[in-house]
């Protein structure tokens, strides 16, 4: 269950937000929600997969923490175990949210940032502090704020990024066999990728296309960053054996 309300200094004056890296935060997550203009930042530590929204039909880029639900190969001892975490999972316990504002004497609408209070990061005894004693925000909110500004820029342009993929043919799905040290055996089914085959055959009107939109630097981050499926399975056997 969420409890999203508008953050304002009045009512939430007092309120802390918990920074740790814990499941019992909820950062036992299997895959976290990305972005094209996140995933230079990304690439070096998690692979880039996409998904297919079930209900909408609609694709989104994402990047693997574990092999299954629940399952965050990243978390270890309190700690995240690489030196970037994902926006979308950094955002906790913030939403962005919409208010309508009359300026001008016309209706306009203004993002603003909501937050969870049920989220078990929020608290009033530990963690970073949101407003000063006498009012404004603290710098961690204002971080947060850029953050959350961040995020919404970037999914919003990762429609641009999902429709040329599709346009061009660039979508592939594929299942992952994965055998462990121990034989034990799991399966990624439901999962996307790039298409490799295609993407070599595209003209040169295609790819220069692609590069002057800013996507065909994403589409091989996004290849370049599979490699990194070796590393969830070292830390997955590690695991196993411990």
């Amino acid at each position: 269950m969420t409890k999203a309300v508008m953050l304002n200094s009045i009512d939430h004056s007092d309120l802390r937000v918990i920074t740790d890296r814990s499941a019992e935060y909820g950062d036992d997550v299997w895959y976290a929600l990305t972005f094209p203009l996140e995933f230079r930042s990304l690439q070096a530590s998690y692979p880039i997969f996409f998904q297919k929204d079930p209900r909408t039909g609609k694709f989104f880029p994402l990047a693997l923490l574990g092999f299954t639900e629940g399952e965050n190969l990243y978390l270890r001892d309190g700690k995240w175990q690489a030196s970037y975490i994902p926006l979308t999972v950094r955002r906790q316990p913030f939403l962005i949210g919409q208010q309508t504002i009359v300026e001008d004497g016309q209706e306009k609408k203004q993002r603003v940032i909501h937050i969870d209070l049920d989220n078990p990061r929020v608290s009033k005894e530990k963690g970073e502090a949101l407003f000063m004693q006498y009012g404004g925000n603290t710098p961690f909110l204002d971080q947060t704020a850029d953050m959350l500004e961040a995020i919404h820029q970037g999914l919003t342009e990762s429609e641009g990024f999902i429709a040329a993929l599709l346009e061009n043919e660039l979508l592939e799905s594929f299942t992952l066999d994965i055998t462990l040290d121990n034989g034990e055996r799991n399966q990624l089914v439901g999962f996307y990728t790039i298409n490799e085959d295609r993407l070599r055959d595209l003209n040169a009107d295609k790819l220069a296309e692609l590069h002057r939109a800013g996507y065909l630097e994403a589409i091989y981050m996004a290849m370049a960053s599979q490699s990194n499926v070796r590393q969830l399975m070292n830390e997955k056997n590690r695991r196993v054996s411990a």
